[in-house]
This record gives C-alpha cells, sequence and structure tokens, in this order.
C-alpha cells in the first residue's frame, strides 16, 4: 500500500512539473509573438511614413565619407 501511495505522488509531482513547464513555454511563445507583431507594425509605419517622404533614415545608413582604397 505504501509504494502505491508513493507512485501516486510521484506522479502527480511528474503532472505539476510538466503543466508548469507547458505554462512558461506558452509564456514564452506568447512573449515571442507579441513581439514580431510589435516589429511588424514598426515595419508597416516606418514603410508608410517612408512613402509620405517624412522619413530620413536611409541618410543614416550612408558612410559619412568616401572609404579610403
Amino acid at each position: 500500500m505504501y509504494e502505491y501511495e508513493l507512485q501516486q505522488a510521484r506522479s502527480a509531482e511528474l503532472r505539476r512539473r510538466a503543466a508548469g513547464e507547458r505554462q512558461a513555454r506558452e509564456a514564452v511563445r506568447g512573449r515571442r509573438a507579441a513581439r514580431r507583431a510589435q516589429a511588424e507594425r514598426a515595419a508597416a509605419e516606418s514603410a508608410d511614413a517612408g512613402a509620405a517622404g517624412a522619413s530620413h533614415t536611409g541618410l543614416l545608413h550612408r558612410l559619412r565619407f568616401a572609404r579610403p582604397a
């Protein structure tokens, strides 16, 4: 009888651990999806601003001085 109860306790602990890990994975997945959606919104906004001619971010990517050979 004692071994049966011990096995039940182990099984319950494994289930709790698995549920906690599953919840952590879902949280990470949700944060990743939120970051991806935020990046897509930012890209869409910058594309809209670039189409209107209000954005000058392209100038920042150019080199200020000519590179020596």
